[in-house]
């Protein structure tokens, strides 16, 4: 079995696997995880290894306590990838980018694939079916374009992330929803399109924290799924595993 640690700007995502199933997945702040990961290895006593994704802060006094006891790898730019990378700056590639695509090589073997995670940056990267990641790209989220929005102009207002009633908006605040919702949307069925005309046998995976509401709106036929991202790191510590 194996422990999943998916570091984030405030929270943390721990989540135990055994072989592909997920069999625990919980989601603590920074500050608890030693608790928690002393606390999972006391139920999940057959828990040897563990992978840490840090996008957020980790002191190293944390590693070196989860270290005491499991074998712990760290994904950065210099780990072992089930896929050939030829994005022309790798050590400036995200550790959530490349643990979604690994998690497209597990889930869609040999296959032209279009993953697009919605959180804080709306994320596309693409691997064909000679497993190449080609690269992608990166674009504010809904909540970053929510604040943008607020932050800087004067009279705007900070609003919660609403599904507009209509596409033209009768109120300064319908207006916002309807300019970022929609915006959104239409930018994601956009790329689709764009990618289809080049690769018709596109497989597209959407995940992240935006990824149910946005589903249900996309014209485009997509696999969603929330848990994706440690998917793709528990692959990843598999295929380190059996190296």
């Amino acid at each position: 079995m194996n422990l999943i640690i998916d570091v984030g700007n405030s929270f943390v995502k721990l989540a135990v696997f055994k072989g592909d199933q997920i069999k625990h997945k919980e989601v603590v702040e920074i500050n608890l995880i030693l608790e928690r990961v002393k606390a999972i290895k006391y139920k999940f006593r057959t828990v040897k290894k563990a992978i840490i994704s840090s996008v957020g802060k980790l002191s190293e006094t944390d590693v070196k306590v989860i270290s005491l006891y499991f074998k712990v790898l760290i994904l950065n730019s210099d780990t072992k990838l089930p896929y050939t990378s030829l994005y022309k700056t790798p050590k400036t590639l995200g550790v959530d980018r490349m643990a979604l695509v690994s998690a497209s090589v597990n889930h869609s073997p040999n296959k032209n694939v279009l993953i697009i995670d919605a959180g804080t940056c709306i994320t596309y990267d693409f691997i064909n079916q000679m497993n190449e990641h080609l690269g992608g790209a990166i674009s504010p989220g809904l909540r970053m374009r929510y604040k943008s929005l607020n932050n800087l102009t004067a009279n705007l207002p900070l609003l919660d992330t609403d599904l507009p009633n209509n596409i033209i908006g009768i109120s300064t605040e319908e207006s916002i929803h309807s300019g970022i919702v929609y915006g959104v949307l239409k930018e994601i069925d956009g790329v689709i399109e764009d990618y289809r005309r080049k690769y018709s046998d596109l497989t597209v995976i959407l995940t992240g924290g935006d990824g149910n509401f946005l589903s249900k709106q996309l014209k485009s036929s997509i696999f969603a799924t929330s848990n994706f991202l440690l998917e793709g790191l528990n692959f990843i510590l598999q295929f380190n595993s059996n190296e």
